[in-house]
């Protein structure tokens, strides 16, 4: 009976292993083994798959995490088990107290970031495939539950996923669908030692709370709780994938990079499910440099509201951390705000040979002047070229950004106009007009706003000899 029973447990690590695709023949996977029954059962269960199904390379990662005077013991006898089982053992002494002092972080947390933090060096050490937790089916059923009380989305409610992928390398939880009781009775009819720790019993850690109280409470009135959650997670997660795949193809399909910001227009944002369309603002929020705090359902929901206004058609949300979400007619655009990344820079030009480009370094931009012979002139194709007669130009031209009050004199129109209401009557974004230069003569008239408008200043004629021809563009495109 026993033997079957143990045989079960492999079986079913081998059947999750083959579903989810876990490893392949020859995979050097780093074991995390605290000593609990839980993870010294596993550890003999990779054993056994590694020695007698599949040929797999085994790693045994331990930590101390420097709470309790027995980790001294256990450390050892994880180091004698691996040993005993031909296996490689890498441990730490983590002191865990000293990272909660100066991370401000509580026990569990800063406990759990430091093993998993050992376990990634162990895997880049050791060029590993994946890192193998033996999280089970009560763990899954906690997780759950804790993302239930905190009010988790889809992506919460999916739990731990039998292979997820961090660090270059994979994380993989193989028993997911094993209770916790069978890795303990494992443990004891194969004399398995390990060893129990006290502080699981502590109710002042939310998870325990969850797993001493709720569950068995709620167990009341559903005796197959665990299992239930176990299902949920496994339906919900198969549907949160599927939406996921659903918001990157929304991604590729809608959103643009431009100057360094992410932009989507309103009216296919419209079309979307209003699911995708919290999917697709927060893969966008998660590509911006936002600590994964800011993005919240209660920050998606605000950004999502006023995108679908219909009566407002120019506005800017700051979002946190210098950035911010603005509406520009029908163009939402994501990065940093306007008032922070403007910059102000003057290039002078007296004189240059040949070709010349000059690198507008505040702006991701350059400027291309091109001395051009008549025969070889032809008219400028769009607004990012212009052409000049040369000898009518004043020197030296001057690049420079834009100042309050700024009037050219377009040409086609009599008189002078403010720069700022040629941006209006062109419908230039305000996040694009920090991106526009000026470009001036040496009697300071603006002869040129790039990828605007040009000036009525040194226009070409049929008696002009000598052309000059420029050009605009994104340094980060040229590059």
């Amino acid at each position: 009976m026993e033997a079957l029973r143990w045989n079960k447990l492999v079986n079913n690590v081998l059947d999750a292993a083959e579903e989810h695709q876990l490893w392949v023949p020859g995979d050097r996977i780093v074991v995390a083994v605290s000593g609990g029954p839980d993870s010294v059962a596993f550890l003999h269960i990779m054993h056994e798959i590694s020695t007698r199904h599949v040929p797999l390379e085994l790693i045994c990662a331990h930590v101390h995490h420097g709470f309790r005077i027995e980790s001294d013991h256990e450390a050892e006898m994880m180091k004698e088990l691996a040993h005993r089982l031909g296996i490689a053992f890498e441990w730490v002494k983590a002191d865990v107290p000293s990272y909660m002092k100066l991370t401000g972080q509580g026990p569990q947390e800063a406990a759990r970031n430091k093993r998993y933090e050992f376990l990634h060096e162990v895997a880049a050490k050791y060029d590993a495939a994946s890192i193998a937790l033996a999280h089970h089916a009560d763990d899954q059923a906690e997780t759950v539950m804790l993302h239930l009380l905190r009010g988790s989305g889809l992506s919460g409610l999916a739990g731990m996923k039998f292979k997820r992928r961090e660090k270059n390398v994979e994380l993989i939880r193989p028993c997911l669908r094993i209770n916790k009781t069978d890795l303990v009775e494992a443990c004891n009819t194969q004399g398995f030692l390990y060893f129990n720790d006290e502080s699981n019993s502590l109710r002042k850690y939310r998870r325990n709370a969850i797993r001493l109280d709720v569950l068995p409470f709620l167990g009341q009135y559903n005796g197959q709780l665990t299992p239930s959650l176990n299902r949920l997670a496994e339906i919900v997660g198969d549907e949160d994938d599927f939406m996921e795949q659903g918001a990157y193809d929304a991604y590729r399909c809608l959103v643009q990079a431009n100057g360094g910001r992410q932009t989507f227009e309103v009216p296919s944002f419209l079309k979307l499910h209003v699911a995708l369309q919290r999917r697709l603002i927060k893969l966008i929020l998660n590509y911006l440099p936002l600590d994964s705090d800011f993005v919240d359902f209660t920050r998606i929901e605000t950004i999502r509201r006023k995108v679908i206004q219909p009566d407002a058609t120019t506005w800017s949300l700051d979002i946190g951390q210098t950035l911010a979400c603005t509406r520009e007619y029908d163009l939402i655009s994501f990065g940093i705000r306007t008032d922070v990344q403007d910059q102000s820079y003057e290039y002078r030009l007296a004189q240059w040979s040949g070709t010349y480009e000059l690198s507008l370094t505040e702006i991701d931009r350059h400027v291309r002047l091109v001395p051009m012979s008549p025969e070889d002139y032809h008219v400028p194709e769009s607004a990012d070229h212009a052409a000049f007669d040369a000898d009518q130009l004043l020197m030296p031209l001057v690049v420079r950004s834009r100042l309050p009050g700024d009037t050219m004199k377009v040409m086609g129109l009599n008189g002078s106009k403010k720069v700022k209401n040629i941006f209006i009557d062109e419908k230039i974004p305000p996040s694009v007009r920090s991106r526009v230069p000026v470009v001036c003569d040496g009697a300071g008239n603006i002869i040129w706003l790039p990828g605007v408008r040009r000036s009525s200043v040194a226009p070409v004629r049929e008696d002009t000899s000598a052309i000059l021809y420029m050009t605009v563009g994104d340094s980060a495109i040229q590059g």
